[in-house]
């Protein structure tokens, strides 16, 4: 594996692992006050186009990462509409 690859990896386990706190938190308290809808609305878009770019690229560190980001989010944006 080349340095690149363990950099993106590493990138991407750590900025995908920092939306699960938000979403257990969410799910566990249905507190969606301090969510931004359109935020999470926009931020799930961007994170469609980013999973799109990985799989165009064939970069996996990418399209891993944004595969879960995407489910979080969207996960987190369910509860804002379901839960507000």
């Amino acid at each position: 594996m080349q340095l690149s690859e363990i950099v993106g990896y590493a990138a991407a386990a750590l900025t995908t692992s920092s939306f699960v706190p938000q979403a257990v938190h969410t799910f566990k308290t249905k507190d969606v006050r301090g969510i931004s809808l359109t935020m999470y609305s926009i931020f799930v878009v961007g994170i469609t186009l980013w999973l799109v770019y990985g799989l165009l690229l064939n970069a996996w560190p990418i399209v891993l990462a944004n595969t879960v980001t995407l489910t979080l989010a969207i996960a987190i944006l369910v509860m804002k509409l379901k839960y507000r």
